[in-house]
Parts: structure tokens; sequence; C-alpha cells
């Protein structure tokens, strides 16, 4: 929903797996979630979302300067925060209502095009170990499928991180 909103406005927006949104390898958003949940329900989902809207590059601390962006640097004016979480929540309440409707395939083909992850060279970190591999496709469980010198290797959390063309 982010991604497509920013994209109307002109920025050309892609989903970091899982859950971060780059341009021209600037990150502009993150959105973080926690659930509560039991075998038979969920009781509900929290989704918190940092947004880089109006946001100076000179604001930024000077580490995060040529790492973080935001939607004025990136299109070259302010953009209006209203009218911009207006078509966030929009395309937010359309893709749940589909998913409600149609099941997840259709909003997974989505985060599979809109993805700056898939067919490049990663890096996982994750809590028991590190390794390194081509990110190949996002399954129906939304874990990122990494193929490693030793197979195909399933990954449901951890920091990814690009590792730069040579």
């Amino acid at each position: 929903a982010v991604a497509k909103a920013m994209q109307e406005l002109g920025v050309e927006a892609g989903i970091k797996w899982p859950n971060d949104i780059y341009c021209q390898g600037r990150k502009l958003t993150g959105i973080l979630t926690e659930m509560s949940a039991e075998m038979d329900r969920i009781n509900y989902v929290i989704i918190g979302t940092g947004i880089n809207v109006n946001i100076p590059l000179e604001s930024f601390p000077e580490d995060l300067q040529d790492k973080a962006g935001s939607m004025s640097d990136m299109l070259g004016h302010e953009v209006n925060r209203v009218e911009f979480l207006q078509r966030v929540l929009l395309h937010m309440e359309a893709l749940y209502v589909d998913v409600l409707k149609n099941g997840f395939a259709g909003l997974l083909d989505q985060w599979r095009q809109h993805s700056i992850t898939l067919g490049q060279e990663i890096n996982v970190l994750g809590m028991q170990e590190t390794f390194a591999g081509v990110a190949k496709d996002i399954d129906s469980d939304g874990a990122l499928l990494v193929e490693t010198p030793d197979g195909l290797r399933r990954v449901l959390a951890g920091d990814v991180s690009i590792r730069p063309r040579k």
C-alpha cells in the first residue's frame, strides 16, 4: 500500500523483503508488525509504519545520510502528508478487502512485482547464523527463498542486506 501510494506520486518505490521501502538505494520507510494469535484465530495485528515524507537529507544523522532519504528529496518538492496518508489508507483498505475476498495470492504477486530483493545476491543475518545466497522467490507464507551453495533455504525472519553489484 505504501509503495503504491508513493509510485502514484512519482517515487520509484520498491520493497526490500520483508518490511522496508527503498528508492534509489535509500530507505524511505520501515514497517514493523506485532500480532497476537491463537491456533484458530488472530486476536489483533498492529502495524507501525515510519515514512520519511518531508525530511531534508541534512536533517538525518551523518552516518545515515548516504542510506536514508525522503519522498521530498526524491521528488524535488514537499509532499502533502495528509493527501499521501489518504492514498496509503485507500490502498491498504483495497488490498485488505481483496485478501479477504480472494486470498493472499494476488497480494503476493504484487509484492513480488515491487520487490527489489528478488534476483539479488544477499546476506541473511539470522538469530542463529549468517549466510549468503541469491533471493529467488517469496513463498505463500511470505518466507524468502534463498538459493545457497547448499541448496534452497527458507527464511522467515532475519536481516537481509543486498550485496552491491561489482
